[in-house]
């Protein structure tokens, strides 16, 4: 009973934890920084929907399979979103630029999905759920952290994208290969940091 008693207050312990790195965070950040935030959070989630419908069309649209047009459209797509002024006027042109975008890549990941499909349909949700811990957890890292204390890593990720390009380009061994692949996944870690604290106080400034 005693043993249950503990168990029991070391559960309670560890979600009052959790709901803690969430509610410290109206203390530590400013409102119009929270209210950004949830701006672009809202944005990447609507891009994540529009390229799970993109790679579904892949899967169940013949028309747009191995399509050049797609690729085609969304680097036009990219240019177009680069090139339109960022003001109040054009927000919903840059959004429908954006979803549009993430639809047609999402059109351009099909084939690895469907592969994936092919081996093994379970490592899609595994892949997503992973996906979706790491980026929450360097997400509240960098939000926890002191305000600039990743920015300076801008110049270490820049490296880094630069060694796996050049390594990619040149580089045929599985060693490299795989070094790259684990680098990559390093370097994304570390751009979720990078940007989160590069939102926060481009919206301080």
């Amino acid at each position: 009973m005693a043993y249950r008693r503990d168990n029991m207050r070391g559960e309670s312990d560890v979600f009052r934890k959790i709901r803690n790195v969430f509610t410290s965070l109206n203390d530590k950040l400013e409102k119009d920084v929270q209210k950004h935030l949830q701006a672009v959070y809202g944005t990447l989630a609507l891009g994540l929907m529009a390229a799970t419908v993109g790679a579904l069309l892949h899967l169940f649209v013949d028309f747009l399979r191995d399509n050049f047009f797609t690729l085609f459209g969304s680097i036009l797509l990219m240019i177009a979103l680069l090139k339109t002024p960022h003001t109040h006027h054009n927000e919903r042109k840059r959004l429908g630029y954006f979803i549009a975008f993430c639809a047609l890549s999402g059109v351009s990941s099909g084939p690895i999905i469907e592969k994936a499909l092919m081996i093994d349909p379970s490592t899609i949700l595994t892949a997503f759920l992973a996906t979706a811990v790491v980026f929450s957890c360097f997400t509240m890292a960098a939000l926890h952290a002191p305000s600039t204390k990743f920015l300076h890593l801008g110049g270490i990720i820049t490296s880094g994208l630069l060694f796996i390009m050049i390594t990619a380009v040149f580089s045929h061994s599985a060693f490299m290969h795989t070094t790259c692949l684990w680098l990559a996944f390093v370097i994304n870690c570390a751009l979720v940091l990078y940007d989160t604290q590069l939102i926060c106080e481009k919206r301080r400034r």
